[in-house]
């Protein structure tokens, strides 16, 4: 198995900035195209557990448009063969100090194309002062 195929990185870097530019501007669309449309689909949020397309699609149409910009600090994708990659991220929203993660499981399904499969968000804890 080849890491790091170099055209392939470049793919799911374009379908990872699309995905954060459609988080930033509430792109739902976008955002429901993204995900693997497939009950076996997870998303595993700061506040909540999601299981399945269904679920995932229902959190994005009822959440909040406020407070959604932010700031990608650091961000590896690492790439598997030809369909299938991870992207992990660590990010800042505007007005806090607080640290983000974010990774995302990506594989290119037939006839698709490249969709996340699982993922998780979740912030930091405060260290004690």
């Amino acid at each position: 198995m080849e890491i790091n195929i170099p055209e392939v990185v470049a793919e799911v870097t374009e379908q990872f900035m699309r995905y954060e530019r459609a988080l930033v501007s509430n792109d739902v669309e976008v955002l429901d195209e993204l995900f693997w449309d497939s009950p076996l689909t997870l998303r595993y949020g700061a506040t909540e557990n999601l299981h399945g397309y269904d679920e995932i699609k229902a959190f994005r149409a009822g959440r909040s448009a406020q407070g959604l910009n932010r700031t990608l600090l650091r961000t590896v994708i690492t790439t598997f063969g030809r369909d299938m990659a991870t992207a992990n991220t660590t990010f800042q929203r505007e007005g806090s100090a607080r640290t983000g993660r974010q990774s995302q499981t990506w594989v290119r399904i037939p006839g698709v194309g490249w969709r996340v499969v699982a993922a998780h968000v979740s912030l930091l804890v405060e260290p004690a002062p």
